[in-house]
């Protein structure tokens, strides 16, 4: 199953659009990614909201802030304005947070619920 989470700074405020056939509403924004190491360049992704959640994305989002996004990933193909192919990744979002600084925040996803494990009895063991 294509499912991630990602931590980034969004550098596009979410711009709101809807379709034409049922006027579902679309949020489309442009996220950051640091270098991997000193001098690297950044990297930028387009993220995609859909419904109640594209409508949430544009009220209480905007360039600057860095939030934790889970969703899917897709690679698209598009034509260059030099002429050729170019794939480009993109995010569809279903769930985002709001996060501090990325220079004072661990780069990891929130804890998630402990579940314990049942252990078996020491009599099934024997």
């Amino acid at each position: 199953m294509n499912n991630c989470l990602l931590m980034a700074e969004i550098v596009q405020s979410p711009q709101l659009r809807y379709t034409s056939d049922n006027q579902t509403p679309v949020a489309e924004f442009v996220v950051q990614f640091p270098g991997l190491k000193e001098g690297d360049p950044s990297s930028q992704m387009k993220v995609v909201g859909w419904g109640n959640l594209a409508q949430d994305i544009q009220a209480q989002y905007q360039a600057g802030q860095r939030v934790l996004l889970e969703g899917r990933l897709a690679m698209n193909v598009v034509d260059s304005p030099q002429g050729y192919k170019e794939k480009q990744v993109e995010m569809t979002v279903q769930r985002i947070y709001a996060v501090g600084d990325l220079n004072t925040m661990p780069m990891a996803p929130p804890a998630a619920v402990a579940v314990p494990v049942a252990t078996p009895s020491p009599a099934a063991s024997r």
